[in-house]
């Protein structure tokens, strides 16, 4: 494909949601928790790093988004069930350990970065920005969890206008049933495949 046809064709985009110590590894608060087990025994990590290898091997871009407040959280909403407690709890920290991407998955120095501030990577970001300069035009998408980030992210990406799809085995939620729930309902605004079936070609 010439350079003219893929940019008429528009590019696809592996977006990596929100795999940050903090939450998926075994030693962050959230993997000590119903995350962390779903995480593990979903193999979510593993399979994310298959698709990496996969998306870049296609020559797809590769995006990774992370939730982070600076030290003194000036962008964390108080009165959110969410975020609140994240300054008590010294969660999400940019410039620490639980805002970095897991150690398993490869960040390489030319993928996109996103730092949010809310649940979805578009609120108040340069990702959109970054995807119409890139001529994006379809996004695969996974990662935790699957009733926040993953949901927002369909959800704002599909009333942009984007190609949406999600890879189901690669998301986790803090229990089975709200991972199923939360696929069940944004089958609707994407479309849902798998590491194996997805191809990026």
């Amino acid at each position: 494909m010439t350079n003219q046809e893929e940019t008429e064709v528009g590019k696809t985009i592996y977006l990596v949601l929100d795999m940050q110590n903090d939450l998926v590894h075994a030693e962050g608060p959230s993997g000590k928790g119903p995350l962390g087990a779903q995480v593990r025994e979903r193999e979510t990590l593993a399979r994310t790093v298959r698709v990496l290898q996969k998306a870049r091997a296609a020559g797809a871009l590769v995006g990774f988004v992370r939730v982070g407040f600076s030290s003194h959280y000036q962008e964390c909403p108080r009165h959110s069930p969410i975020f609140s407690g994240a300054p008590a709890a010294s969660l999400f920290k940019l410039g620490e350990w639980g805002t970095e991407i897991h150690p398993d998955l490869e960040v390489r120095k030319e993928d996109l970065q996103i730092v949010k501030h809310r649940v979805s990577p578009f609120y108040s970001t340069t990702l959109e920005a970054q995807l119409r300069a890139q001529g994006v035009t379809r996004i695969v998408c996974s990662g935790v969890s699957t009733q926040a980030v993953v949901q927002a992210t369909v959800r704002d990406a599909h009333d942009r206008d984007y190609e949406v799809v999600v890879l189901e085995d690669c998301c986790a939620a803090h229990s089975a049933q709200e991972h199923a729930n939360s696929i069940e309902s944004i089958r609707r605004f994407c479309r849902v495949e798998t590491a194996d079936s997805v191809s990026f070609d």
